[in-house]
């Protein structure tokens, strides 16, 4: 009878813990709130509530501005959580090979031996807790301890799709070959992750999940189609009329609109263009809708021929764009025998629609300052959507694959005007000098003494030529943690700092791993995120402390006027 007036005593949010500006981590006792709360988010959104994000002991739930993150955290502090009674999750019965590269040292490990492990590991129910690393990974909670084991001390740098593994107090399967530092016991052929299904993740949270031993397994084939999902009336298959023909990606070019957010549960992270102003921007300019499809293009070199008339704009890099019209394609004077048909060269303005005629090629220059530019077409790209967005995830493989020369991209019919819009001015983007940006105090800044949070903001950090999509790398004098230990994996965002154990930080982008290990010191404010998804490679970065912003490093119960706080 104590342990249960304990449990239920306890059952509320211990704390709450802001993330940046527009998101805020509930801090909870154990798995069965964590649960609670999230089942809970899930029926009764709070106002301008846009995702929920489950972990190990806390629960993210990102807002839609500012003031509605403030407000979270008084109304979460606010929840009862022993009068919340999530549904049982289904029961998924997955059968498993036990073969895997260390089922012998974790059998040492535990002191089980090989049959020992097997034997624990099917004789157990395990909950699936919260997604994460990839779409269909489902950290899985068993009933007892029996099978804790650390992470390898050297991580794998690919793990078969299908494989059965344990770290720590968790189970999983990995979904697709990825690297992997965790525990291989065995194998299993069931589709962790399978977009043709209405629910694509086999083993949703609060799922439970049932491993049995076989001999042998049965392959499944992989279905026929598993990313049509086109939601735009004449957005999704091209018109192979009308479009334009890649003959040069570049270095990278991607299909990009606002994103995919809502699926963090499934381990999906929001994806979408790093500089949504100048995405944005380009629809304008063609008339499009807002969140129409574009070509998010890196550091130049994009060359593209329009199929029929086209009408573009690029928007992003300050570049030289340059239209050429090949001899055998008729120019405007083509009607005048004294027109000389050789090749004519003519350049367009940034920021401005302008018109690609039938066969005229287009080519984006390198870059005069900033990093990435985006390149619209009057009607939105023609591919299919994905989870509802046409975006690239270059971490979890959804979406469409980068651009590749010989590709014909179709012109969807994704406008919102008959007319195209007149020429934009362009904000100050990024050289290879220091770029400021500014952050506020992240979820864990506890993990880090006075002289690491003042080192954060009293030295340039290099972009190094590791950073992509993910997140950008950073170079400088490290910082050292305060405490030790390891920090269960939580929920994280876009513009978050996480500090490796190296000390070198991470800045998280668009396409970052839903949850993270390693402590959060600082959040980037996030309307400069398309100012850092503009620093070049090999640019600079200075971090500033956003002025003006009031919030503590968490709310608790005896947290006086939460929802007044600015």
């Amino acid at each position: 009878m104590e342990t249960v007036s304990k449990r239920a005593a306890a059952a509320r949010v211990l704390a709450v813990r802001p993330v940046g500006t527009t998101a805020v981590l509930a801090e909870l006792l154990g798995l069965h709130d964590v649960l609670a709360l999230q089942a809970l988010l899930l029926e009764e959104p709070l106002p301008g509530q846009v995702d929920v994000l489950a972990a190990a002991e806390t629960v993210m739930v990102k807002a839609d501005s500012p003031a509605a993150a403030r407000r979270m955290a008084a109304r979460l502090l606010e929840m009862d959580l022993t009068v919340q009674s999530h549904a049982e999750g289904k029961l998924v019965q997955i059968e498993t090979v036990y073969d895997g590269d260390d089922l012998a040292e974790v059998g040492r490990l535990t002191g089980l031996g090989a049959d020992g492990v097997i034997a624990a590991h099917t004789g157990q129910v395990w909950t699936v807790a919260f997604g994460g690393f990839a779409p269909g990974f489902s950290y899985m909670v068993g009933e007892n301890q029996v099978l804790e084991v650390p992470r390898r001390s050297s991580p794998r740098t690919a793990v078969p799709a299908g494989s059965v593994a344990l770290a720590g107090n968790y189970s999983a399967v990995y979904p697709r070959k990825s690297p992997g530092g965790w525990q291989l016991i065995g194998r299993t052929a069931a589709p962790m992750w399978d977009l043709s299904r209405e629910q694509p993740a086999l083993a949703a949270p609060g799922d439970r999940v049932q491993f049995s031993a076989v001999r042998e397994l049965v392959e499944v084939a992989a279905p026929h189609a598993a990313s049509a999902d086109s939601e735009t009336p004449g957005s999704g298959e091209p018109d192979v009329r009308s479009g334009l023909l890649i003959l040069s990606p570049g270095l990278q070019s991607l299909i990009q609109d606002l994103g995919r957010p809502g699926h963090a549960g499934l381990g999906v992270s929001s994806a979408g263009a790093l500089d949504r102003s100048s995405l944005r921007r380009a629809n304008r300019l063609v008339g499009n809708d807002p969140s129409a499809a574009v070509v998010e293009s890196v550091a130049g070199g994009l060359r593209v021929q329009a199929v029929g008339d086209q009408v573009l704009a690029v928007a992003g890099a300050p570049s030289a764009l340059t239209v050429v019209t090949p001899s055998d394609v008729p120019g405007p004077e083509a009607e005048d025998e004294e027109t000389d048909q050789s090749e004519q060269v003519r350049e367009v303005p940034m920021a401005t629609a302008f018109a690609l005629l039938d066969g005229e090629i287009l080519t984006i220059g390198a870059p005069e300052r900033g990093f990435r530019s985006y390149l619209a077409i009057r009607g939105g790209a023609a591919v299919d959507a994905v989870l509802g967005s046409r975006s690239t995830d270059t971490m979890s493989g959804i979406g469409p694959a980068p651009l590749a020369a010989g590709q014909l991209l179709g012109a969807g019919a994704a406008t919102s005007s008959n007319v195209v819009g007149n020429p934009e001015l362009q904000p100050d983007f990024p050289d290879t000098g220091v770029t400021v940006l500014e952050i506020v105090p992240g979820p864990r800044d506890d993990w880090f003494d006075a002289a690491a949070l003042e080192s954060l903001c009293a030295q340039d950090w290099a972009v190094t030529p590791r950073s992509n999509r993910v997140g950008m790398r950073l170079d400088g004098q490290p910082l050292s943690r305060s405490r030790d230990g390891e920090l269960p994996s939580e929920g994280t965002m876009a513009g978050a700092l996480q500090i490796p154990p190296e000390g070198q930080p991470v800045l998280f982008l668009a396409d970052h791993p839903i949850t993270g290990g390693y402590p959060v010191i600082g959040v980037v404010v996030d309307h400069q995120l398309d100012l850092a998804a503009q620093v070049p490679i090999g640019g600079s970065i200075r971090f500033r402390w956003a002025p003006g912003y009031g919030l503590p490093t968490s709310f608790s119960h005896s947290s006086p006027d939460i929802s007044q706080t600015k």
